[in-house]
């Protein structure tokens, strides 16, 4: 298989997965668990039962307790933050199950308001508890039900339940919840990552040279979201991580809601904002490779690092949807003429990168159709309960200056690595 074949079965892999992870119309669906737990029924209705003594048992639950005066409603507050920084509140109606037998408990319950997430967002969603005597035991049936648009939050809820589910046998053994899992420690991530440059390296070449790209692309991607989430460390979000996903890149999490269009803007421009500061550092690094003050074996590698750096960087920084070039014009520009216009001019500039290296035109108008594609099946995001803050006129300076930097500095690290190696 040619490097070019490679590279479109690369590019189509990564277009399905997408596509299946984000968008594919998955309608209406039920998440359905169960697990026997060894105690009474009464004892496990008592922490189900939002309403109940021991409702609040969970480490993520903060109180659950019903409405005084309105009956069927239960306020639950969680150690999740809103953009506020106060705990993020849920309320709860509750209705009768028909599917509960007379020696069972169970409810169904629908989110009627949220703190941090529009209402609209829980339209759809219904969820059942019931539980049921299983001998000395009780088994705790569970049924999520929800409308979903491509299959990563339908898989993230799954697993929500299966940690809840976990914790929950903990707590009535020892009377503690304790968080669940261990896919978000840097020990598994780390795992993640090298399995990422493994499944890459047969594209890119099953050799030494391949090996070399495929490790290089996995620490850009990794820098580029740390930049993401020392964004996240600056405006106060106490906790962030990192998720790498084989094959599709890395995701940096914040630890709550923005606050303002300001966080939004300048978050998405740290990812390709940090790895900035790496090109000159780069560019002295090859120089004193090539006055024979570092190795001159060193030389290569380091183009090719800065090669790859600033083309991922710099293709991220494109005016789409959901890329982060889209994200930071969209906070900057807020009429739609002017992001059209603002989008319109990015676009040329990184187009004129591509000439000035040498790319033919067929093949930089095919790349930025298939990156508008990739645009259009990345996900939706949920609509937040209330309106971000505006901009002032200095943020907008600012992080309109920080974009063309970024814009400039990853350009010039192209043309400078290009140049050197070709």
């Amino acid at each position: 298989m040619t490097t070019l074949q490679s590279a479109i079965l690369l590019l189509v892999i990564n277009l399905g997965l997408l596509w299946l992870l984000m968008r594919a119309p998955l309608g209406r669906r039920t998440i359905r668990l169960s697990r026997t737990y060894s105690c009474s029924p009464d004892v496990l209705w008592s922490a189900i039962n939002p309403g109940g003594p021991d409702a609040s048992w969970h480490h993520s639950v903060l109180s659950s307790q019903p409405v005084a005066d309105r009956q069927g409603l239960i306020e639950q507050t969680y150690r999740h933050l809103d953009k506020n920084g106060a705990p993020c509140r849920r309320l709860l109606a509750l209705e009768s199950s028909p599917h509960v037998a007379r020696n069972a408990h169970g409810f169904q319950s629908r989110i009627i308001d949220d703190s941090a997430l529009d209402p609209a967002f829980w339209s759809s969603y219904r969820e059942r508890r019931i539980i049921r005597p299983a001998g000395d035991s009780a088994l705790l049936e569970i049924e999520q039900t929800d409308r979903y648009r491509g299959l990563a939050f339908l898989l993230f809820r799954y697993f929500v339940l299966r940690r809840e589910m976990q914790a929950l046998d903990g707590w009535l053994k020892t009377g503690k919840s304790l968080p669940q899992g261990h896919f978000e420690r840097p020990l598994v991530q780390g795992g993640l990552a090298v399995l990422s440059t493994l499944l890459l390296w047969p594209f890119l070449g099953f050799d030494a040279a391949g090996l070399m790209l495929s490790t290089f692309l996995t620490l850009v991607i990794a820098l580029h979201e740390l930049g993401h989430m020392a964004a996240y460390r600056m405006f106060g979000h106490a906790h962030v991580r990192m998720i790498f996903v084989p094959l599709l890149g890395g995701i940096a999490i914040g630890g709550r809601p923005y606050r303002s269009l300001f966080e939004v803007a300048t978050c998405a421009l740290m990812g390709a904002g940090m790895s900035a500061f790496l090109i000159p550092i780069f560019t002295v690094a090859t120089q004193l490779a090539d006055a024979e003050w570092l190795p001159s074996a060193s030389r290569e590698p380091l183009l090719i690092f800065m090669l790859i750096l600033g083309a991922f960087n710099l293709l991220n920084l494109l005016p789409m949807h959901r890329f982060d070039g889209g994200q930071i014009l969209r906070q900057v520009f807020r009429t739609r003429g002017s992001q059209i216009a603002a989008s319109f001019v990015v676009t040329l500039c990184i187009l004129g990168i591509g000439f000035q290296v040498g790319i033919p035109a067929k093949i930089l108008t095919a790349g930025l159709l298939v990156f508008t594609l990739l645009s259009f099946i990345s996900g939706g995001s949920a609509k937040p309960r209330q309106m971000l803050e505006e901009m002032k006129d200095g943020e907008r300076m600012l992080v309109a200056f920080g974009f063309y930097a970024a814009l400039a500095m990853h350009g010039y690290a192209i043309i400078f690595a290009t140049e050197k190696l070709f």
